[in-house]
């Protein structure tokens, strides 16, 4: 599933195309996704200016003239591309919004002018939606933004408190802290030095400071290579991943630790594989 540097990636891409460009026309091939799509989507969308895009999580925000924001979200295998000839219709092609030329003119630009935003989904576990007002139903209980001012080594602390369940799991937890999932949560604990077995309860003090610090360096330097490209992720323009080449212990099973030279060893927590060496994480 696309994680938190995946989702910026997508929205850094799409921000110079969709941002304060109007919707010519619209395509929804389905009334569903992982769940019901709004009635009439493409309807409602054409003629619909966008704002600013935003991301909450592992999701992307794209307010829209009216008052109405649409909420996207990849799921297991979704993505976004970005064409700049009209495309062709793929099987797992869902929605196709044709963006008008960034004049906005509609009636004169060349076709050269426009793009062609696509949304791709074999498993079909991403999800579109409209909402109005301030939030989201899903997004209201989300903890802070990993790379945000609000999230910090006290706010980890008291997050986790008395939790007697593994950190691993905890950083799963969107309510702890937004946007980590499963490739992050084991790369942020590997530089932490923090076993993904240890009770979230006893991060606190200096081991909540290494774990935020990591948290924030790992994302950081994944959104700067595009993300994780593994089995399905792949960039709007088309590009991969890179990040995928700096996995300290995600995937790793088996090789050796880059600090220490010991095999990298995997355990299932929650359903979910774990990567950590036993050496350098307590």
């Amino acid at each position: 599933m696309p994680e938190l540097p995946e989702v910026e990636t997508v929205r850094r891409a799409l921000a110079p195309v969709l941002e304060q460009r109007t919707i010519e026309a619209a395509f929804v091939g389905r009334p569903d996704l992982r769940w019901p799509l709004p009635e009439n989507l493409a309807e409602r969308l054409q003629g619909r200016r966008f704002g600013p895009l935003q991301r909450r999580g592992k999701f992307v925000l794209m307010p829209l003239d009216g008052d109405e924001t649409m909420l996207l979200h990849l799921g297991m295998s979704g993505s976004v591309r970005i064409h700049h000839r009209r495309p062709e219709i793929g099987k797992h092609d869902h929605m196709v919004l044709t963006m008008a030329p960034a004049n906005n003119a509609g009636d004169g630009g060349n076709d050269d002018d426009r793009a062609y935003v696509v949304l791709n989904d074999p498993r079909r576990f991403g999800w579109v939606d409209l909402f109005g007002g301030d939030t989201h139903p899903m997004l209201a209980d989300m903890g802070p933004e990993p790379l945000g001012n609000s999230f910090s080594a006290a706010h980890l602390s008291s997050a986790l408190a008395g939790r007697t369940g593994p950190i691993k799991n905890a950083l799963l937890n969107q309510q702890i802290v937004a946007g980590i999932g499963n490739i992050y949560a084991c790369e942020a604990l590997f530089y932490a030095g923090i076993s993904p077995r240890r009770k979230a309860g006893t991060i606190a003090g200096r081991r909540a400071d290494r774990l935020v610090t990591s948290i924030r360096d790992v994302l950081g330097r994944a959104i700067a290579e595009g993300g994780t490209s593994l089995r399905d992720h792949v960039q709007p323009g088309g590009e991969i991943g890179y990040f995928v080449q700096q996995l300290a212990v995600y995937g790793r099973d088996g090789e050796a630790c880059l600090s220490c030279a010991a095999p990298i060893q995997t355990i299932v927590q929650s359903g979910r594989s774990s990567f950590f060496c036993a050496k350098c994480q307590r």
